[in-house]
């Protein structure tokens, strides 16, 4: 098994096990409160927070039910949602949309409306790129999302807010890492590659993540459990990376037909292409 999906020492927080391990239970909600304080940056940090059932049901009966990965909320009474997703998925925003709006509407009191909405958050840390349509896009890690004005570029409502945390992007060593949210990235990115606590990783928080994600400290049975949860993330990442290949492939295939179309010497398109001739003699046969 490839060493970026199993080490022997730590859990690897991109897996469902390991990232409920880390955020999800009730002895690690520290851990969660200074990850979201430092990923949200929203004025007033949050002193403590109260798990939330992660399954949640539309308005009635028949409405399309959501499970949330982690839901909980703070002192504040606001709610936040934390998704961890492993791959890309058609309409991955409409749905953050509909998980997001969830709480909005179960906010809502019978009768009159005159009341005042609590703030809802949805945090997803992603284990693929989701914004790449600029040129800005490319080194922006953490994405966060409003409500906003068109004409004034000024925020509409502070009552529902997304953060997109997109790992691939982080590309910061060890010796590179400035603030908590940059030591909280570098973890979730690497912690499962990692012999030991780097020396640039101290505090309590931190001391407590490691501790945490100690492999051998699992019981017999949350071990047979990550070891399910390791299997599926290798199949997801194994399928994300066939699926690039085969994209790859026909992006190299489109340029070859267009070399052939201008008649280009053979010569030319195997420097081009980096194609052996027998390959492209194939292609030329088979079309």
């Amino acid at each position: 098994m490839n060493n970026f999906i199993f080490n022997p020492r730590y859990l690897n927080p991109l897996t469902d096990f390991g990232f409920h391990k880390l955020f999800g239970e009730e002895p690690c909600k520290e851990l969660l409160i200074d990850f979201l304080n430092g990923i949200i940056r929203e004025e007033g940090l949050i002193t403590d927070i109260q798990y939330l059932p992660p399954e949640q049901f539309g308005r009635t009966e028949v409405d399309r039910k959501a499970v949330f990965d982690i839901f909980c909320t703070n002192e504040r009474g606001e709610y936040f949602i934390v998704e961890m997703q492993k791959a890309k998925q058609p309409y991955f925003r409409e749905r953050s949309i509909f998980y997001a709006s969830l709480p909005v509407q179960h906010q809502a009191p019978k009768g009159i409306w005159n009341f005042r909405l609590k703030a809802v958050y949805l945090v997803a840390v992603l284990d693929f790129v989701l914004f790449d349509e600029t040129e800005e896009d490319r080194d922006s890690v953490i994405e966060r999302v409003h409500l906003v004005r068109e004409n004034t570029q000024t925020i509409f409502s502070k009552k529902l807010n997304f953060v997109f945390v997109e790992l691939p992007k982080f590309k910061k060593a060890e010796a590179e890492l400035e603030t908590n949210t940059d030591k909280w990235l570098y973890v979730l990115k690497n912690l499962s590659e990692l012999d030991d606590r780097p020396v640039s990783l101290q505090g309590k928080v931190f001391e407590k993540i490691f501790e945490i994600a100690e492999i051998q400290r699992l019981k017999r049975e949350d071990m047979e459990t990550y070891r399910k949860s390791i299997l599926e993330y290798a199949d997801v990442r194994s399928a994300v990376d066939l699926a690039r290949e085969e994209a790859r492939e026909k992006a190299w295939e489109k340029v070859l037909q267009r070399c052939l179309q201008r008649n280009m010497p053979v010569e030319d398109i195997i420097f081009l292409t980096g194609f052996t001739e027998e390959r492209i003699m194939k292609y030329i046969a088979n079309n």
